[in-house]
């Protein structure tokens, strides 16, 4: 399979970036989960998919996830996501409250990091495991 995007940073060089980078990425990349399923699921017009998918990507309800799914995570991705709450970050949320906020930057940096190292695997099953009720 082709890579349609290069994600050429070895490992330990993405163990380097800040926490707060990586959640800068997954922000993206679980949106852009969100949206093609939605896309591939339903019928909806471009308003009511925007609508829709605010429910998914929204502080709250990303927080709402990473406490959900917790449990099933490793030691590893645990600490991935404590590394992403405890980052510091000068962004005040404006619909969430700071620790919603919080855990959600923990949960983008999750994604973000398995999406860098190319851990497409894991990935997919951790957002696969967002969408179920």
């Amino acid at each position: 399979m082709i890579e349609f995007i290069d994600r050429l940073r070895d490992k330990t060089d993405i163990n380097t970036l800040s926490p707060l980078t990586w959640a800068y990425v997954g922000d993206s990349v679980y949106e852009l989960y969100i949206r093609t399923n939605l896309i591939n699921n339903t019928k909806l017009k471009p308003h009511k998919l925007h609508i829709e998918s605010i429910k998914y990507v929204k502080a709250k309800a990303q927080a709402e996830i990473l406490n959900k799914i917790e449990e099933k995570l490793t030691d590893y991705e645990k600490e991935i996501v404590r590394r992403g709450r405890n980052a510091e970050n000068h962004h005040l949320p404006k619909n969430a409250s700071v620790q919603e906020y919080m855990y959600s930057t923990g949960f983008e940096a999750l994604i973000g990091y398995l999406y860098l190292t190319k851990n497409d695997d894991r990935l997919k099953e951790i957002l696969d495991w967002c969408l179920e009720k």
